[in-house]
């Protein structure tokens, strides 16, 4: 299976572009954004669990990295509500569930096999956030290594942003708010995927929190 597979393309996708699909477990739905692969796969998706679903320990072959949106995902390293990013390096495993449900969005497979940083970062913590490059703007920073680096932003209504993606490109998730690109309105769940040297104008109509993954997109 191969969907939005091109790193050189550029991929817009408000959430009216996509539907979720059951997977192979009963009670977790996922919209598949970007992948590579079958059941094992390089992918990025958004993945709903239903109430009281619970897994069995499974290791990270290719690594794990979540952001979650709605509800609180568990496992036996503590809970980790809405707000939190996690990063479940190669050759970790864990046994995840959740209680009340809840929304992540995941991306497997796409580790450096030299990062081997294991973290939670509980995003909606008042402190470390600095002031951005742009008006408006404020990052958090998550993770940086090498050439990846992982922020979350926070841009105020009204505000905008001519930018060039870096080399190894650019990946958005829009988590609050909207933003606007090449006349189109992004809401909240909305995905975007840039390759290198791509300019892209946003403009914020709302107040508007954003994961952004820069300098990670290899060829495949």
């Amino acid at each position: 299976m191969r969907i939005n597979a091109d790193f050189t393309k550029s991929v817009e996708l408000h959430p009216s572009d996509t539907s979720p699909s059951p997977s192979p477990a009963p009670g977790v739905n996922r919209t598949m954004l970007d992948r590579i692969g079958d059941e094992v796969a390089r992918a990025t998706t958004i993945v709903q669990f239903d109430r009281d679903k619970y897994f069995p320990e499974h290791t990270h072959d290719g690594g794990e990295e979540f952001f979650v949106l709605e509800g609180t995902f568990s496992d036996q390293y503590g809970d980790f509500p809405a707000g939190t990013y996690v990063r479940n390096p190669i050759g970790t495993s864990h046994s995840p569930h959740t209680v009340e449900g809840c929304t992540i969005f995941v991306k497997l497979w796409q580790f450096d096999k030299n990062d081997t940083e294991q973290k939670s970062v509980d995003t909606t913590s008042k402190d470390h956030w600095v002031k951005g490059d742009h008006k408006g703007q404020r990052v958090l920073n998550l993770h940086e290594f090498e050439s990846e680096k992982v922020t979350l932003q926070k841009w105020d209504t009204g505000s905008n942003a001519t930018l060039t993606t870096p080399e190894k490109g650019m990946e958005v998730l829009v988590v609050t708010g909207e933003l606007q690109s090449n006349g189109r309105a992004f809401p909240d769940r909305s995905w975007l995927r840039y390759p290198t040297g791509t300019e892209v104008k946003y403009d914020f109509t709302k107040d508007t929190t954003l994961l952004v993954k820069t300098g990670h997109l290899e060829e495949v």
